[in-house]
This record gives C-alpha cells, structure tokens and sequence, in this order.
C-alpha cells in the first residue's frame, strides 16, 4: 500500500487536528498516518487498521531504542482512529466521530528498535457509542508492543465534540 499519496484517515476527517499523536496540523507532533486494511467482500466496519511510522533520533529512550512512552501516544492514537473508523461506518455516519480515551493498556514486549514501525489494530467488541481495540507494534520483525483499549464517542457538552 502506498501510503505517500493517499490520504489517512486524519487527514481526511480531521486536517485541522492538533493533537500530539495524530493531528496533522501539530508541526511538533507524531503526525500518525491510520489507513483502513479491507479484505475482499469484507465490511468496512470490520477493517483493520494499519501505520506506518520511523521515530527519529529524538524519540529514543536511550541509544537505538524506542521511548516507551512515545509508543503509548503511537498506540493510543492509532487505536482510537480505528474505533472512530469502524463507529462512522457501523452507524452510517458521513463524518468522523470525536472519541476519547477512556482507557488503555501497553504492555512493552521487548525494546523497540529505533526504525520504522508498524501498528495494527482491530476491533474487539462494541455497542453504539463506544469501541474495544486490540493493537500490536511490530519492528525488525518482532511484536515490540501490544495496547488494549475503550475509546468512546463524546456528547455535544464534551469539550473534544467540536475537535474537528
């Protein structure tokens, strides 16, 4: 897939966003790039998530390795972009809902090499408002990383409704 000239889901619902892990318009941010993998005959809603991102030298936690907390933000913004992908496409909705965390785990499997990674994430379980995800980090080969997450679509007197 040719993530270059194609649009993320980001960029595509929310080109204003400021946000540190996935905001397009935060210069100083992660600017995480989630695109939808569909399998042949499969609903949208059910669509794993992939990214594809490379930490540069000033995201280590120490030489060659990856910060820890680096891959919180990576993985709870990737995870949250994929509950407002399968929300909008499981209700109909022709715009991306505002979701927050209401919770997530990381569980640091191995040190994360300070190369490209890649980030996959999929629904567990949801209901009309809210979704459960599942994620991995894979780098050099190896899960490095795995999140849990809730991820909750927000109300009209949630100070993030209007986010976009």
């Amino acid at each position: 897939m040719n993530t270059s000239s194609t649009k993320s889901l980001q960029e595509r619902h929310a080109p204003n966003g400021i946000c540190f892990g996935c905001g397009p318009a935060n210069d100083k941010g992660l600017r995480i790039r989630s695109f939808p993998l569909l399998e042949d005959g499969q609903d949208a809603a059910a669509a794993k998530l992939v990214c594809d991102w490379t930490p540069e030298k000033h995201h280590q936690a120490f030489e060659n390795v990856l910060n820890g907390g680096i891959l919180g933000a990576l993985l709870d913004c990737h995870m949250n972009w994929t509950a407002i992908h399968h929300l909008m496409n499981k209700t109909g909705l022709d715009k991306a809902p505002c979701c927050v965390t209401a919770e997530f785990k990381v569980a640091l499997k191995r040190p994360t090499p300070l190369g490209p990674v890649r980030i996959e994430s999929w629904i567990v379980s949801s209901t009309e408002d809210r979704a459960s995800i599942e994620a991995t980090v894979t780098a050099a080969g190896k899960v490095t990383a795995v999140g849990t997450g809730l991820f909750v679509a927000v109300k009209p007197d949630h100070p993030a409704y209007h986010r976009w």
